[in-house]
This record gives C-alpha cells, structure tokens and sequence, in this order.
C-alpha cells in the first residue's frame, strides 16, 4: 500500500487552514441568515415570526446594496442563495411535519414571498443606482425611526392590530408585546455605524457574504456585543485552524455564561424587583434585598449571554469585543460606563457623543455646558433605545446627570486634592468608599429601569428609606 510522502503530509497540513477558511465563510453565512428565522421567538400574530426575520434580512441587504462600491458574480449568488433560502422556508408550509421546525407558526403562501423578493430586489438595485450621501443619511434616519417607532408602546399596539387584521385575527387583543422583533436594536446599530462608516469614507469594502455574517451574527443576535465592521470582517479574513486550546477556551466562557445566566440570574429573578414586588413592597430591609437582586440579575443575565455569545465566536475564529469589566467594582460613575456595556457606551461615544461636543466648541460654547449637553442627551438616548418611555428617559438623565456632576467635581478637586500622595490605607479606603457609593447610586438607578412608571419607582424609593408608600 502506497503511502503519502513527508512532503505530502506536509503540504496537505498547510492547506488546512486554507480548506477550514473556504468552508468557514458559507457555513457562516447560512448559519447566521437561519439563525434570524429559528431564533425569532413565538408571537401571537401568525406569520409574524417570519416576516420579522425576512425584513432583518431585507434591511441587511439594502444596506449593503446602498453602501457597496461593486457588484461580483459571487454577490449576486450570495443574495440568489439569501433568496432560495426565504423560498426553501416558506415551502415547509407544505410538508406538515416541518411546517412549524423552522418559524413558530406555518410560513405564508410561496406566491406572497415572492412578491415580497420582487421588492426588496428592486429596492436593493434602486437603492444602489442612487447611492450617495442623500440615501445613506436617509438609511439612517430610517433605521432609528423604525427602531424607535417599534420601541414606542402606543405605535407597536396600532402596529398589532395592523397585523392582526390582515391574518384576520381578533384586533381587541392587540398589545405591543406582540410584535418582538428579534435583535433589531443591536442590527439597527451595526447598519448605522456602517452607513456613518460610509459617509466618513472609512468603511472596508465587503462582499455580500461578509455583510450577512457581520450584520446577522448568529452567536452576538440576540444581545451583542456590538462589533465594528473593520475589525469584525479582519477575524473573518484570517486564517484560522482551531485548536483544541480555543475549543476549551469557547468552551469555558460558554458555560461560565450559561451558570451565570441560568442559574444565577433566572434564580435571583423570583426575589428581584418587578412591578408586581414593587405594588406589595414594604418598608424594610427586605427592600433593599428585592433591589439589589434586581441589580444582580441584570448584571449576570447580560454578561451571561455576552459570555455564551463570545465563547461560541472563538470557536469559530471570531473574537468579539468584552462588553464587561467587573462594572460594580469601579470607584467611579465614568469607569462604571467604561466597563459597562462598553461595545454599547463606544458606539454612542463614537458616532453620537464626539460628533456633537465638536460640533458645539466650534461654536465656543462654555466647557461644562458642552459636557452637560453631551452627557445627558448622549445618557438620555441611551435610555431611549432601551424603550420609549418616561422611566427609560429618567434612567438616562438619572446617570446623564450623575456623569455631569462627577466630571465637574474631578475638575475641581484637580490639582487640589492628590489621593496618590495618601497612604495605602488610605487610598484603599478612599476607593472602596468610591466603589460603594457608585454601586447604590447604579442601583439606585436600576429603580427607574425595572418599573414601568414613575409612581411605582418612587413608592419603591420611599420604601428605601423607610417611609410608607
């Protein structure tokens, strides 16, 4: 029996990274493109939760169609295979026992999808005729109108009934829940940095294919982290032969974000606060438990699938962005929003924040109130995306005015005040009273975010205190 030669075995080792690559970008794209259609969650509209996963995808391509520099052959095969792939779903219609495997509910009739590619085709070609400034900055404005239009209860319920009529559903039980539409918030960022990105002349060129797998991510769909598409799409590009040490690696951080997630936080959820715990709450110690388990929870549910997420991506040669350093060990409110959510604070900071306290010194307008515009409308957005509403916005200008305060208090004290000259005692006593003041005030905050009016959050804060609701 023949066997290969040492230059054989040699050479075929050097083609492996090279065989993994090519598989690794299809595997990708359709894992990813699937992945918006499997992951979308029940709704009790019916066909919903395939129409919602086919608009991502439609918003993914006009956006790629609007920015790309040029058409290849490999692009309009990408975007057949995007296409065969929505007809291949909407077939199991048909096939009784997988009508409901791949979307929740029975996919629509296969002559509606078609007419619906028939339009996001000519939209796609229409919107790369025309690309330019004038149809990027649209892109934009219409992203974060859709965005918070869906995130404004009163629109999302007329939205439900809406969809209710046209499935000939009961329109009386329309709510804004009914329309969940996964990952918008986090693909709706990605698009617009790609657009400003595009403006800015910045933007890499990237095929079709790379697109998809930047935009619809399968492993950071659902809560980030929210990856820049230059640094994304180099991890994308690299040679990659996976080891046994990036396995246990991916390994690893799943399951530390699978304990956090389903053991930690789904159990601190029965005790922490809600608005039914907060309509029965009592003067107490016990308060203050429901709140701080409040704060918990959130902090391990979100790093939690921020673990998952990034342990999963190293299996596949992709290394996202840390979203979370240890945020309530920080001494201060802006080393807080420098490890919390970071991947979020840099592309507020980037794209929003920058821009408008630039554009404000060159109109000289006085330091602090550059940074009072800057911190409380960047911090009252950040609120806002979170959903429309007055305790979002109050949560946002809770820490907007929290940053302001602490920025101007550094100001003062610097030069006045050197805390490295104390002793280390001292120091360590100065940075856990820090540590300790910026947690309450964070959770504090908290308060604001988990109800969903201000009267149950200042019966809870009075019950904080002592006082009787």
């Amino acid at each position: 029996m023949l066997r290969p030669s040492g230059f054989t075995r040699a050479f075929s080792a050097a083609r492996a990274p090279e065989r993994i690559l090519a598989a690794r970008a299809p595997f990708l794209f359709l894992a990813s493109a699937l992945a918006v259609f499997v992951l979308q969650p029940a709704m009790p509209i019916r066909q919903l939760d395939f129409w919602l996963p086919f608009a991502s995808l439609a918003l993914v391509v006009w956006t790629w169609f609007a920015t790309a520099q040029q058409l290849t052959i490999e692009d309009v095969r990408d975007a057949l295979a995007l296409a065969a792939l929505a007809l291949l779903i909407a077939l199991t219609r048909y096939v009784e026992p997988l009508s409901t495997v791949l979307t929740r509910s029975r996919p629509p009739a296969i002559g509606v999808v078609l007419l619906a590619l028939l339009i996001v085709s000519g939209v796609a070609w229409s919107v790369h005729r025309l690309r330019g400034a004038r149809v990027w900055w649209f892109g934009i404005a219409a992203l974060i109108g859709v965005l918070f239009a869906l995130k404004f209860e009163p629109f999302a319920a007329a939205l439900s009934a809406g969809f209710r009529a046209l499935q000939g559903q009961s329109v009386s039980q329309a709510a804004a829940s009914d329309v969940r539409w996964l990952g918008l918030s986090y693909l709706t960022f990605r698009l617009i940095h790609v657009l400003r990105e595009r403006l800015t002349g910045r933007l890499p060129t990237l095929s079709l294919r790379e697109f998809i797998i930047y935009a619809v991510f399968f492993p950071a769909l659902i809560a980030g982290p929210i990856d820049r598409a230059e640094r994304f799409v180099r991890d994308l590009r690299a040679a990659f032969a996976p080891t046994w040490g990036d396995f246990a690696a991916g390994a690893q951080r799943i399951a530390t974000g699978a304990f956090k997630k389903f053991v930690l936080a789904d159990s601190l959820a029965l005790i922490a606060l809600n608005d039914t715990l907060a309509t029965q709450m009592r003067p107490g110690g016990w308060a203050w438990v429901i709140v701080y388990a409040y704060a918990l929870r959130l902090f391990l549910d979100f790093s939690g699938y921020t673990d998952i997420a990034i342990g999963v991506a190293r299996w596949v040669g992709v290394r996202l962005p840390e979203n979370f350093d240890r945020p309530y060990l920080k001494p201060n409110l802006t080393l807080f929003w420098n490890s919390w959510h970071m991947t979020l604070a840099q592309w507020f900071r980037v794209h929003y924040f920058t821009p408008l306290t630039r554009a404000l010194r060159l109109r000289n307008v006085p330091t602090w109130a550059v940074i009072a515009a800057g911190q409380l409308s960047t911090m009252l957005l950040i609120g806002l995306w979170h959903g429309v509403s007055v305790n979002f916005a109050l949560w946002g200008l809770w820490h907007g005015l929290g940053l302001f305060v602490h920025n101007r208090w550094t100001e003062f004290m610097r030069g006045r005040f050197n805390v490295e000259a104390w002793r280390p005692l001292a120091q360590r006593a100065w940075n856990i009273a820090g540590v300790l003041i910026t947690f309450h005030f964070v959770t504090l905050g908290w308060v604001w975010f988990a109800l969903s009016t201000p009267a149950l959050a200042l019966r809870t804060f009075a019950a904080l205190i002592g006082a009787t609701p």
